[in-house]
């Protein structure tokens, strides 16, 4: 092969990766140059788009007046929001722009805490947001749960539970936080059938079962919290 594997892949690259010799994929496709170079293709796609949007929201939060009308600021934030959990799925070293984002993300909030006056409400729900925002911030850290927030994800729906019966056992424990019961249990539907079917060919399934297990498990927690 002339190409080779990125240090630093992003989604597109990720999932090839992903999929290869991975029998839980349905015609799973093989390492070539071509199929390697397209996904390399994708991902320094998105990376320009991301890089042009980051700079022009730099511009606008740096604009930003002392008097900014709120729907302006919230805008914004939205944004940075967005751009952060795309910065954390596109391929390359993006530290530097998440935290670039997260000191723009500061900045919004320290504008819009001093629209809040002495609002004590206000200032209460901007700290559980700001403690959310974290928190989501941190499930990040994980290229799959990354992966799978990506807004140009290429992980398609009817391919979830292959991703997730294939996924580390860290990186499940923080995907799955993603779903509701609902889709936990389409998740186990389909991820029991799959299992089944491998299991009738001899293919070997101990880790997809585990993960099973471990997803079953999970929708129990989710019923007891409830």
């Amino acid at each position: 092969m002339i190409f080779k594997p990125s240090d630093n892949p992003g989604s597109f690259e990720r999932h090839l990766l992903r999929k290869i010799e991975n029998p839980l994929f349905i015609d799973p496709p093989e390492l070539t140059d071509d199929t390697l170079e397209e996904a390399q293709r994708q991902d320094h796609d998105i990376i320009v788009q991301f890089t042009q949007v980051f700079k022009e929201t730099l511009e606008q939060t740096i604009a930003l007046k002392g008097n900014e009308e709120s729907e302006v600021i919230l805008g914004l934030k939205d944004k940075l929001d967005k751009l952060y959990e795309q910065a954390s799925a596109i391929g390359d070293e993006q530290s530097k722009a998440r935290k670039g984002i997260v000191k723009l993300l500061q900045v919004i909030m320290l504008s819009i805490r001093k629209g809040a006056g002495n609002d004590a409400h206000a200032h209460q729900e901007l700290d559980q947001e700001e403690q959310a925002r974290e928190a989501h911030f941190s499930l990040l850290k994980s290229p799959l749960v990354a992966d799978l927030l990506n807004p140009a994800s290429p992980i398609q729906k009817d391919e979830l539970a292959a991703v997730l019966l294939s996924a580390d056992k860290d990186d499940l424990a923080l995907a799955v936080q993603l779903f509701d019961q609902e889709q936990i249990q389409m998740v186990i539907n389909q991820s029991t059938d799959l299992i089944a079917h491998l299991n009738s060919q001899a293919i070997d399934t101990v880790r997809a079962s585990e993960n099973l297990v471990f997803i079953k498990g999970y929708l129990e927690y989710l019923g007891l919290e409830q």
